[in-house]
């Protein structure tokens, strides 16, 4: 049986260097660097509040979250990511850096040539 193309994505090293090297890089001209490397050119990033298209406006986006949050908040994976059909997901957390937990979600990225081709963002509701 041959492998499928399928098996040529690694879903652990792109989800993982999105979550460090785009979400949570603060210097602009590093994390613009990073989303060129990991995006397709024309690929989305689906924030439950807005949607962009492109690694400029990708970046844009991003330095507007991390201006909206604490300096210390860093966003750590909840585990490994995983993915199958060109569709990777990871769950992460965020807070501020050895201390708790203040928001957890879950990146859903659909990848085609080793590219991120659309990013959405699912933020989870606290349980009350």
């Amino acid at each position: 049986m041959p492998a499928s193309p399928d098996a040529a994505i690694d879903y652990e090293r792109l989800m993982q260097a999105n979550l460090t090297r785009v979400f949570g890089e603060r210097d602009a001209s590093l994390r613009l660097q990073a989303i060129r490397g990991l995006y397709a050119d024309d690929a989305v990033l689906n924030e439950p509040h807005a949607s962009v298209r492109g690694h400029d406006a990708i970046c844009d986006a991003v330095t507007a979250l991390l201006a909206s949050l604490p300096p210390t908040f860093v966003f750590t994976a909840a585990g490994p990511a995983s993915g199958h059909h060109g569709v990777g997901r990871l769950a992460w957390r965020a807070g501020p850096a050895g201390g708790p937990v203040a928001v957890t979600g879950m990146d859903i990225a659909q990848i085609e040539a080793d590219r991120i081709r659309t990013l959405t963002v699912f933020v989870d509701v606290p349980s009350s």
